[in-house]
């Protein structure tokens, strides 16, 4: 095990290249502004906090690619600076964006970038803007009161995680790369620092909306509207009314990412409107976690005291998050406020039907059902199945993941995870009945996910300065489909002793 002082080796995602450094100059890098030139009211002109000895501990070299960045100018002394925000290129106007937000259902008016940066935006290989974004990269004005920085395990959490969601199919920000800083951070205990570079497709949040709202300035709030279409929702800038077509476009975006957040157990753990994003990316991984065993009453934050953010309600807490976004809204919906409110309402009313929908078809493609599977007797199939698991605490990602096998005529691997035996068996016979495809169950339920237990493990080992427990799950959890010999424990249920008390922390 290495000291938490030495250096430990990067680990690269699709690495093909190990050594050497390119010399690419920093001027052939364009950062762009347009966020901090359109919306300067929402931006504050910031620097990073310096850092004496960046060290590059994970690169993620797809991502750099599709972002026109040459991973081996990134290993190099100039690009590490690059990543943790001191060796910016000519032009760049790195800004701590502004936004408000409720926080446990508490509303706070000026919450803001306290420990991250926007460097700028960057030209994906798909023709459309990126955010290149930094986090712990040192105090902001918005920092109330916390240190600014970040440390090497949270940091790489959003790395593990971000990564596993983008190979699931669910939209989220991306991680470019995770560089250790050689500074301590203080929380219960003195932990190394390091620095999270990540991208998106913008960093707009529900609580830009309600900052922009709170201010009363109604053409701020309108260039922001306008800045979302632009950036996110194109298909409203044509609209009759092109602000509740981008209300409802927001509506529809979150509606199916929870749907899916659902599907695969994931549990955000703090879905404040803050961390809402108007591009319909999953955002901030703080105190996020995967269900082992089926249960919707699950919590895995450590500060969520009353289950707030519960697997279970995730779906209301975005439909409340969403009605807060109409609040800020309502002055660009109609000029009477009654009619404004009532547009709001119906759009709204979208959600739950958007939702279901969402789910029910993830849930047929789960039990290897044809999506026309809209029958009274798939729906109590269905009922029946998420009973019967939450009954018996049933390990969620082993048990769709086995039941291809027993598509295939072999039971057992999946009823052993049931107590419930003739239960189990009764349920199996009506499903088969419906002649499932398990070639199709296999392309959408993951043998892989960043089981807890393990993200544990890599994360107390990376602390420590040992990066191999981290490339191994990262190797697993970024192909989550495809069942390889030799990794079998990234497939196991959690020990039975592990998951009663399992926390997991914010990182500040």
């Amino acid at each position: 095990m290495r000291s938490a002082s030495a250096p430990p080796p990067t680990w690269s995602a699709g690495a093909t290249y190990l050594g050497g450094v390119s010399t690419a100059p920093l001027s052939a890098i364009t950062l762009g502004d347009e966020f901090a030139r359109t919306l300067p009211e929402l931006a504050l002109p910031w620097q990073a906090e310096q850092v004496a000895e960046p060290r590059l501990l994970v690169l993620n070299e797809r991502v750099a690619a599709d972002l026109g960045l040459d991973s081996a100018w990134l290993r190099g002394p100039e690009g590490t600076r690059l990543l943790v925000g001191n060796h910016v290129p000519p032009g760049a106007a790195p800004v701590a964006q502004a936004y408000a937000g409720h926080q446990f259902g508490n509303y706070s008016p000026r919450l803001g970038d306290g420990r991250a940066l926007l460097l700028g935006e960057l030209v994906h290989s798909d023709g459309r803007p990126r955010d290149l974004h930094l986090k712990g990269s040192g105090r902001t004005p918005f920092a109330r009161g916390g240190d600014g920085f970040a440390a090497v395990g949270p940091m790489l959490r959003e790395y593990v995680v971000s990564e596993a969601m983008h190979a699931l199919g669910i939209p989220t920000t991306r991680s470019l790369a995770v560089v250790a800083t050689g500074r301590s951070v203080r929380r219960e205990t003195p932990l190394p620092g390091a620095v999270l570079a990540r991208v998106a497709r913008g960093h707009l949040r529900v609580g830009s909306f309600q900052y922009a709202s709170a201010t009363g300035d109604l053409d701020l709030l309108r260039r922001l509207a306008d800045h979302a279409i632009d950036r996110h929702h194109p298909a409203a800038a044509g609209a009759e009314h092109r602000y509740l077509e981008l209300f409802e476009a927001v509506v529809a975006a979150q509606a199916a990412l929870v749907a899916r957040w659902m599907l695969v157990g994931f549990v955000h753990g703090v879905m404040n409107t803050d961390n809402m994003t108007i591009s319909g990316e999953t955002i901030d991984y703080g105190p996020c976690a995967f269900l082992d065993a089926f249960d919707r009453s699950t919590v895995y934050s450590s500060i969520d005291h009353r289950g707030r953010y519960a697997y279970g309600n995730q779906p209301a807490v975005a439909e409340w998050n969403l009605a807060r976004l109409a609040e800020a809204l309502l002055p660009l919906f109609a000029d009477d406020q009654d009619k404004a409110v009532a547009l709001a309402v119906d759009a709204l009313g979208g959600f739950r039907e958007r939702y279901d929908r969402t789910w029910s078809a993830g849930m047929r493609a789960k039990l290897g059902l044809p999506s026309a599977s809209t029958t009274p007797l798939v729906d109590e199939l269905v009922d029946d199945l998420v009973a019967l698991l939450a009954e018996n605490h049933v390990d969620h990602t082993s048990f769709y993941r086995r039941l291809g096998a027993a598509a295939r005529g072999d039971t057992e691997p999946a009823r052993g995870l049931v107590l419930d035996i003739a239960a189990i068996d009764s349920w199996i016979a009506r499903w088969r009945a419906l002649r499932p495809d398990a070639d199709a169950m296999d392309r959408v339920n993951p043998v892989y996910i960043p089981r807890n237990h393990l993200v544990e493990e890599a994360l107390n080992a990376a602390t420590e300065g040992d990066l191999g427990p981290l490339g191994g799950l990262l190797d697993a959890v970024t192909a989550p489909y495809d069942e390889r010999p030799g990794r079998d424990r990234y497939a196991d249920p959690a020990p039975a002793d592990f998951g009663a008390a399992y926390q997991t922390f914010c990182g500040t």
